[in-house]
């Protein structure tokens, strides 16, 4: 495969050229806008809940143990809704997906904010749950429409760190509501904002889909009338996993995001209590460095990944391996992310007082750049080798992906209870390890991964 130096721009054909020539850069970048906000609801579903825990438990007369449920409910609806979200985007187009999401996290975040029990509040959140997890899989379709393969890395980067401002600011505006008024404001407010980010889709995007390319534009020319709604198997995007590479990055994924969720889920009950830290603001607080983190994480990876395809292919006199771009997250799976949830167990049970503390916050902070240089480069990768079905794609790893999280997560307070943090954390710092296992595997064998199982790979003329 043949493509560019820092010199030579990437020989593709001209028709595959112009079609991301379609929108001028000053709408680029308002459609990044509003596919960066939209996406912004999803951890901002999951962020403004995880603080208010305790309050919702004492409200609902229940155990914080059981209240976490709720979010292990959140990342299972959240993987079925990506994959309804992705598999529609693909046959329908980006747009009227995000018209179809947008009301429905309206309405469950209504029910959420109006639950008087248990089982209605897991109702409502199951279905706030599915209306906001399209964002991220659509969204980062999206950017594949939109942005060609040497742009794509910086331009999800980007992406990246407008949706990961939800990990730095929901805690904290969800312990906020929580301590000061109540956490089902928090809920109302999360509604109002999904109904108004309906109508700037509905006004100001543009379906981004190549033209001629959708399912619907295909179907209306043969038996099939483009108007007439149809059923889409959710699950068909995880066939895609058969690819060794792809299942690779996923599970890769899946273990770098579980040490974010072993730091922050039960932080009220490990950092919080070892701590004395009651307030719900200050709670959510403590978030903010690993959402910091993030922020700098996703641009820093993603303009890193675009570097080392360049770098590389010059080195090979222009010959393409998308897992170039996987490069750049050895920082990150190897030393930033393991290290810094081992590290954050041992110095909650061992270390006490306001060093403790302050060290265990900076761990937050560098798990939270980690994380992203795993994430965002992989997924980068994820759009370049799967152009053509981006979303499906994307969808497919967040959802396996998820699927595996929301049985996880039902085991981490449990597992701090009974065996410790120390011991917790260093579970998941070994999981870790095993996850770059996988990345390094797919870097060093990528011909041979790719040739096992062609599930409809782009070259470099069509990504």
């Amino acid at each position: 495969m043949t493509t560019n130096s820092e010199q030579v721009p990437l020989l593709r054909p001209a028709k595959h050229e112009e079609v991301y020539k379609r929108f001028s850069p000053a709408k680029k970048r308002v459609i990044v806008a509003i596919a960066s906000l939209t996406g912004l609801l999803t951890p901002f579903d999951s962020g403004t809940f995880v603080p208010s825990i305790p309050q919702i438990a004492k409200d609902l007369n229940s155990t914080g143990a059981v209240i976490s449920l709720a979010v292990s409910l959140l990342v299972f609806a959240a993987s079925l809704g990506a994959l309804l979200g992705a598999s529609y985007s693909s046959f329908y187009g980006r747009k009227p997906v995000y018209l179809t999401a947008t009301p429905l996290l309206f309405l469950g975040s209504l029910g959420v904010a109006s639950a008087q029990t248990i089982p209605q509040l897991m109702v409502w959140r199951f279905l706030q749950a599915i209306g906001a997890s399209p964002g991220l899989a659509v969204g980062l379709g999206v950017i594949g429409d939109i942005y060609k393969l040497e742009e794509r890395g910086q331009a999800m980067g980007i992406f990246f760190l407008a949706t990961l401002l939800g990990p730095a600011l929901a805690p904290l505006a969800g312990g906020l509501a929580a301590h000061y008024f109540s956490w089902r404001l928090m809920q109302l407010g999360l509604g109002v904002v999904s109904l108004v980010m309906f109508f700037c889709i509905l006004l100001f995007f543009p379906e981004t889909y190549h033209p001629g390319e959708r399912g619907v534009e295909k179907a209306g020319s043969a038996s099939l009338p483009s108007w007439r709604p149809i059923l889409i198997n959710p699950l068909q995007p995880l066939w895609l996993l058969r690819s060794p590479n792809l299942l690779a990055v996923t599970i890769a994924g899946f273990t770098t995001l579980f040490t974010d969720y072993v730091l922050l889920t039960p932080l009220a009950y490990t950092i919080g209590a070892r701590y004395g830290i009651t307030n719900e603001a200050l709670i959510g607080a403590c978030f903010l460095p690993a959402g910091l983190g993030n922020m700098i994480g996703a641009p820093l990876a993603g303009r890193t990944s675009d570097q080392l395809v360049i770098r590389y292919q010059k080195a090979r006199g222009g010959v393409w391996y998308p897992e170039d771009r996987l490069r750049a997250t050895i920082l990150g799976a190897l030393f930033l992310v393991p290290l810094s949830v081992l590290f954050s167990g041992l110095l909650t049970e061992y270390i006490h007082g306001r060093v403790g503390l302050m060290l265990n916050l900076i761990c937050l902070f560098m798990n939270g750049i980690g994380v992203d240089f795993v994430l965002s480069p992989s997924a980068a990768y994820v759009v370049d080798v799967m152009h053509s079905r981006s979303a499906e794609a994307m969808a497919a790893n967040n959802g396996f992906r998820s699927i595996i999280m929301s049985i996880a997560i039902a085991f981490i307070l449990p597992m701090v209870d009974k065996h410790g943090v120390a011991v917790t954390n260093s579970i998941a710092a070994t999981l870790s390890w095993i996850g770059f296992g996988f990345l390094w595997m797919t870097i060093t064998y990528s011909d041979h991964l790719r040739a096992i199982m062609d599930v409809g790979f782009s070259t470099e003329d069509n990504s």
